[in-house]
C-alpha cells in the first residue's frame, strides 16, 4: 500500500474509535486491521514498558488492563497523522477518566508500522509519569509454580 492509503486506514481507525458519539464509537476497523503476531511496544523504562506480542496480548492484556481502569466509554482523540513508505506517526490526546473520577488525558505519539493494509507493530510514546498516576504501575505476570 502507499504512504496516502496507510496513512487513511490509520485516520480511518481514529474517526471510527474516536467518535464524540459512544453510541457510535467502533474499534471494529482497528481489530480487523491488526495482524494475528502484531507488535505494540510501550516505550520507556516504567512498569508499562513492554512488548505485547500479538492480537490477543494487545486486545486482551493492554487494552483490557487500561479499560479496567477506566470508566466506560474510553478514546483517544488525533490531531495529526504523518505518512512515510509504511510508516504512519500520529499525535493523540486521551480523553478519558478513571474509576475513581481522576482525568486521564494523556499525550501520545504512535508510530504505526503497516505491511499489506495490516497493523504490524505500534511504537507507544506518552507521559509514563501520568500513566502510573492515573492508571497505576502495570500488573506483573503471574509466577506458575513448577510441577
Amino acid at each position: 500500500m502507499s504512504a496516502a492509503a496507510n496513512k487513511k486506514l490509520v485516520q480511518d481507525i481514529f474517526a471510527a474509535a474516536a467518535n464524540p458519539d459512544p453510541e457510535v464509537r467502533d474499534r471494529a476497523l482497528f481489530i480487523a486491521s491488526l495482524a494475528e503476531d502484531a507488535k505494540w511496544v510501550v516505550t520507556g523504562q516504567y512498569s508499562w514498558s513492554r512488548t505485547f506480542t500479538g492480537k490477543d496480548a494487545i486486545l486482551n492484556d493492554l487494552h483490557g488492563h487500561v479499560r479496567s481502569r477506566l470508566r466506560d466509554r474510553t478514546r483517544t482523540v488525533a490531531h495529526r497523522f504523518i505518512a512515510d513508505g509504511d510508516i504512519v506517526v500520529v499525535e493523540a490526546k486521551g480523553d478519558n477518566v478513571t474509576k475513581e473520577g481522576a482525568r486521564y488525558d494523556n499525550d501520545y505519539c504512535l508510530v504505526f508500522r503497516i505491511e499489506d493494509g495490516r497493523i504490524r507493530e505500534i511504537r507507544e510514546y506518552c507521559d509514563s509519569v501520568l500513566t502510573e498516576k492515573a492508571l497505576g504501575p502495570f500488573p506483573q505476570p503471574a509466577i506458575r509454580a513448577a510441577g
